[in-house]
């Protein structure tokens, strides 16, 4: 349970809408069990007093009072469960909401490169489905558990003072028989297959992605119905972990059923032996059996809850990985810190720095170079050289296996042009802006008519505020090559780094955007990668590399 403490921490931040809720909860229960309690206790006082009545025995009974407590209790038990509702909702949205920006806080300050071993379907799991898990903790786990132990507890207290140490000692030990089978005793049982079932639905959503993707590669090769087949076979697997954990929620539902309904025989005995030996009345003999018939609902939601508490585990750990991520030995072994470098001139240094993929493959072997503040350095090399490594190793993306990068104080932010050309399905504005900072629509227009686009999307309904279609469906290649240029331009960022930044864009176009970038991204500096020197913009100085040995 330890790795669901920073969440329940993060949780009990707002103690005061918790407890409110609580409350609201506590009074729907309360209502409910007294609802159907005062029922039966008014149903048998009034049987009782018919039968005197019928025997010749004078006899009265006071219909007003009981049965002003029954429209109470009906009452409040619907206004009760509507507020708790409405309140409780409203606070999992606000959970909602702070577990998100707690969770992309921390992912913000995660480098680049330890986020890298992780696919989409993995992010996608991370950043929905164990958020959801979390904000659900406290109304699914926390507060149902407590308000079952206060209930279970304060129905010992009456067994015991109202009527006898027996009913109280037989009845609590069903009762806490009950609470265990729903929660302790099914988490140990349900826990490591609710942990197998996460994993495999996390891994079924991969597979299932990534066979999406590559369905033209697997029809032309013949390998798509093997595929189809282990899929298949993957979600059986999956099908048979959620089928074992419903059939174990199941039983010790069931069981956790049979020990309330025990309960109830016993207080229903003891209660009938009290009455004969007139301890207490025939009325007040039923309403401990009533009451403990009213547990079930009490403890009805937790089974559910403590059944897949191995999913919800093995997402906080999963979101602690995240959350909890930091820089790492090996990269303090290679790199320094912002402030690390003497020169104050000197943004971003590379001694001897070299990147390994996957321990074996060599991208990048002993490179050395130094840019300096507002320098423009361009890259090039033959394929395979590892220009594009350079620029994720400077952009932070790509962790460096040897060697030893320093940063200027400087460099606190980074705009980087990949040679993926990304295009989302949305806005020009949300294309050239994603963060969602308030631009200035002329600074967004110069930018357009820096990269040649102005007149193209003038002509879009809706101009910026046009949407791009599906991968940017409007636009051929070249133009959403330059709509990816313009967002990273629009970065305020002191290294810009661009990489293969005219792919598909002609000649012409090319030197004209070059001509104008040097006025743009006056003061900043700029790290370029291209196949020669005429594929990029005019820079102060070129470094060559040359393909590793191993290559």
């Amino acid at each position: 349970m330890r790795e669901l403490v920073p969440w329940l921490t993060l949780i009990f931040r707002d103690k005061r809408r918790l407890v409110v809720g609580a409350l609201l909860i506590l009074l729907t229960l309360v209502s409910g069990l007294g609802l159907l309690a005062l029922s039966g206790w008014f149903i048998t006082a009034t049987a009782v007093t018919g039968m005197l009545l019928a025997a010749g025995i004078a006899a009265q009974l006071n219909i007003y009072t009981p049965g002003g407590g029954i429209r109470l209790f009906a009452v409040t038990r619907t206004v009760g469960r509507y507020l708790e509702r409405v309140y409780n909702h409203d606070t999992v949205l606000r959970l909602l909401a702070a577990l998100r920006v707690t969770l992309f806080q921390a992912l913000s300050s995660v480098p680049g490169f330890q986020r890298q071993h992780l696919k989409g379907a993995d992010w996608l799991a991370r950043l929905t489905s164990d958020v959801d898990v979390m904000d659900t903790l406290y109304l699914r786990l926390v507060a149902p558990t407590l308000l079952a132990l206060l209930l279970t507890g304060g129905l010992i207290a009456v067994a015991l003072f109202v009527y006898s140490p027996l009913m109280a000692g037989f009845v609590g030990a069903l009762l806490v028989l009950a609470f265990l089978l729903s929660t302790a005793a099914l988490h140990l049982r349900n826990g490591e297959v609710a942990r197998q079932r996460v994993d495999g639905q996390n891994a079924l959503r991969e597979r299932l992605i990534d066979q999406l993707r590559g369905q033209a590669e697997l029809t032309a090769a013949g390998l798509l119905a093997q595929t189809h087949e282990d899929l298949a076979r993957q979600a059986s697997i999956w099908s048979t972990d959620q089928s074992r954990l419903g059939r174990n929620i199941a039983w010790h539902r069931a069981l956790s059923g049979i020990c309330i309904n025990l309960a109830v025989l016993v207080a229903l005995w003891v209660g009938l032996e009290l009455y004969r030996g007139g301890a207490i009345s025939g009325p007040v003999a039923v309403l401990m059996p009533l009451m403990l018939l009213g547990m079930a609902e009490v403890l009805g939601p937790l089974p559910d809850a403590f059944g897949v508490l191995g999913s919800t585990q093995a997402a906080a750990r999963r979101l602690n990985a995240v959350s909890n991520a930091e820089g790492g030995e090996d990269r303090g072994r290679h790199s320094d810190t912002a402030g690390g470098t003497q020169d104050a001139s000197l943004l971003l240094s590379f001694q001897d720095v070299s990147v390994c993929r996957e321990g074996q493959v060599v991208a990048l072997e002993g490179v050395t170079a130094a840019i300096r503040c507002g320098e423009w350095v361009g890259v090039v090399g033959a394929s395979g050289s590892g220009k594009s490594t350079l620029l994720d190793v400077a952009a932070g993306l790509v962790e460096a296996t040897g060697g030893v990068i320093a940063r200027g104080a400087g460099l606190q932010r980074v705009a980087y042009l990949e040679q993926q050309t990304v295009i989302f399905n949305d806005t020009v504005r949300r294309n050239l802006v994603p963060d969602g900072r308030q631009l200035d629509d002329a600074l967004i227009w110069r930018t357009l008519a820096l990269v040649r686009l102005d007149e193209r999307i003038s002509q879009i309904p809706g101009q910026l505020d046009g949407w791009l279609g599906r991968l940017g469906s409007q636009l051929s290649g070249g133009e959403a090559r330059r709509i990816a240029l313009a967002r990273t331009l629009l970065r305020e960022a002191d290294l810009v780094v661009l990489d293969e930044p005219f792919t598909g864009v002609d000649a012409a176009t090319s030197a004209a955007i070059s001509c104008g970038m040097r006025q743009y991204l006056e003061g900043r500096t700029l790290l370029v990668a291209a196949h020669d020197a005429s594929a990029m913009p005019e820079v102060d100085r070129l470094l060559m590399l040359q393909p590793p040995r191993g290559e």
